[in-house]
């Protein structure tokens, strides 16, 4: 589900109908779906989502005079496709060449660059010699890496990586996943940095004469919108206060970080993030109270002060301290959660219940994902998720008031990540990221029929979209989900969904099935024309807005359709990965 990446990430069923989880397709060595235009399947082939991991070849950057650099670094984007673009073209990988091979191998010693471990600067011009299947060099970021032994073990097939072969592919890399990590991914690949080249500075232009007309500067702007803040005390508490010169929606939201006098604040804004960081002037107590007018585009965070007294000063400004930058520019922040309860859902399913640290406080917007991270075999691995409620019936305008986290998780025995998270006991830890994704609520203000297309996990974003639909959208008169599945016992809160289809005459919902067992008399079979134009209604004088999240093919399948049969970009919202 990650139109944004909304969508879980597991590892991938055998049926495309069975899951929406993207990463873990490449796992099992099966790829599906229509490619994409990009060699964005390179960076899904690097989705293992591992974090990095410098240690072992520190002594060479440090050779080299590598700058050290957050990741993901500014640039990278994590963005919705365009409707019914993946960004991914997968390939069926040879037996045993999934993504734990990949990793076994990478970790077998093997010299994978052909340099016996020497680094090198490399130039443009050598660059360009390694531009075949069988010596393939690409750059990432200032970073070059010989991918030829990963040709065989790239999700997206050898087409793809060349199409970054002998060059520069960080633009193409950086078109979706920022959260993807190539550096551990292909840390045994590295071959070098490329060489620094010194660029000439341009002539000064000429003097204006008098008789050269003026040059036309485009005046100041009358004031600057950019967020600021200020603060106050007393002598038991401190006031932070951020000033967001302009409305803040209701997908906005603030994450709070107190950790060891460290105060980390984030707000997003829409597509952008204005950041507080720093250390506070004295200590203070855990406890943090965060008040927002919406409205009025301000927020207000107060904190107990373990000590009488007056500040001098709020604290030290540290990195990124008082900046406001695109989100998707803005480095990937984690904070250990504890895990509190593991609830069944179906035979393969759970939801975990994740508890936020003491001085965290973050609310998930509706339609947003966040990062799970965890150190396996000794590699960090990143895998996205779509927060739901504790359940359908507990979902209310209380369940605000929960600061857990409540993540429904398919869990596959040949998978990397979701084995791992299935191991895990109750007050073992979790690494879990601030909300991301670009979903929003606001295309949904005026919407009188909503529409939900999803495939296994791919209900997971769909179920708050539900509750929000019904709880906070007056205009909405309908909300239909048409819910794909293997078999029934793959159907996924299907008792809630029932009961609450049975007692709400504004909900409606209907399953697929694409292998049932005999006795099944619902629909059944795969999404197809016939299909959508029974359940898709467009009532005269209605406004319709059509949301679907699941695998890869059944994405793209489902938007084509969607877009032959009359709705438009603007009423079709893709998650997808």
């Amino acid at each position: 589900m990650l139109g944004e990446n909304q969508s879980d990430s597991d590892e991938d069923s055998d049926d495309d109908d069975d899951d929406v989880d993207e990463d873990e397709e490449s796992e099992k060595g099966s790829r599906k779906g229509p490619n994409a235009s990009s060699f964005i399947t390179l960076l899904n082939s690097l989705i293992s989502g591992f974090l990095p991991n410098w240690g072992c070849l520190r002594s060479g950057y440090n050779m080299l005079n590598i700058p050290t650099q957050a990741f993901p670094a500014p640039g990278s984007q994590q963005r919705v496709a365009p409707s019914g673009q993946s960004g991914r073209n997968k390939v069926a990988l040879k037996p045993g060449h999934s993504l734990m091979d990949w990793i076994r191998f990478s970790k077998s010693g093997k010299d994978l660059t052909g340099l016996r471990g020497r680094l090198i600067e490399v130039t443009k011009e050598e660059l360009q010699k390694h531009n075949t299947r069988d010596d393939c060099w690409t750059c990432i970021r200032g970073m070059v890496y010989n991918v030829t032994p990963y040709m065989d073990y790239h999700p997206g097939g050898e087409e793809e990586l060349m199409k970054a072969a002998g060059m520069d592919g960080t633009d193409l890399f950086d078109q979706v996943h920022r959260w993807v990590n190539y550096e551990s991914m292909l840390k045994e690949c590295l071959v070098g940095r490329m060489a620094t080249i010194t660029i000439k500075a341009p002539m000064p232009p000429p003097a204006v004469t008098g008789l050269a007309p003026p040059q036309m500067v485009a005046p100041p702007p009358d004031k600057d919108s950019r967020p600021r803040y200020d603060w106050f005390q007393t002598d038991v508490t401190v006031h932070l206060v951020i000033y967001a010169k302009r409305k803040i929606p209701s997908s906005g939201c603030t994450i709070v970080d107190l950790k060891g006098g460290v105060l980390r604040l984030e707000v997003l804004l829409g597509k952008m993030s204005y950041m507080i960081h720093l250390s506070l002037a004295d200590e203070v107590e855990g406890t943090i109270d965060v008040n927002t007018a919406f409205s009025v585009g301000k927020i207000q965070l107060s904190i107990r002060k373990q000590a009488k007294g007056k500040w001098t000063s709020l604290g030290k400004p540290l990195e990124s301290h008082n900046t406001f930058l695109r989100k998707k520019d803005r480095a990937l922040h984690y904070r250990d959660c504890v895990l509190v309860s593991k609830t069944e859902v179906n035979h393969n399913t759970h939801v975990f219940r994740l508890q936020l640290p003491h001085g965290t406080v973050m609310h998930v917007p509706v339609g947003k994902h966040v990062y799970l991270k965890a150190l396996i075999k000794d590699t960090e691995v990143v895998r996205p998720y779509t927060p739901v409620d504790q359940s359908l019936a507990a979902a209310s305008h209380n369940s605000s008031q929960d600061s857990d986290l409540y993540i429904m998780i398919k869990v596959y025995p040949d998978g990397v990540f979701t084995p791992h998270l299935s191991s895990l006991h109750i007050s073992d830890c979790v690494s879990v990221s601030g909300p991301e994704g670009t979903f929003s609520v606001r295309p949904l203000r005026d919407v009188t029929h909503l529409y939900l297309l999803a495939a296994g996990t791919g209900f997971t974003p769909m179920a708050r979209l539900i509750q929000h639909a019904l709880q906070d959208m007056d205009l909405m008169r309908k909300t239909k989900l048409l819910f794909f599945n293997r078999r029934e016992e793959d159907i996924l809160w299907r008792c809630e969904l029932d009961e609450l289809a049975a007692n709400s005459d504004r909900f409606q919902v209907e399953y697929v099935l694409s292998a049932p067992y005999d006795g099944w008399s619902g629909r059944m079979g795969r999404v197809e024309e016939s299909m959508l134009e029974d359940f898709l209604t467009r009532p005269e004088g209605s406004k319709c807005y059509v949301c679907v999240c699941g695998p890869t093919a059944f994405t793209e399948i489902s938007i084509g359709l969607l877009k032959q049969q009359g709705f438009s970009e603007e009423e079709l919202h893709a998650f997808q990965g």
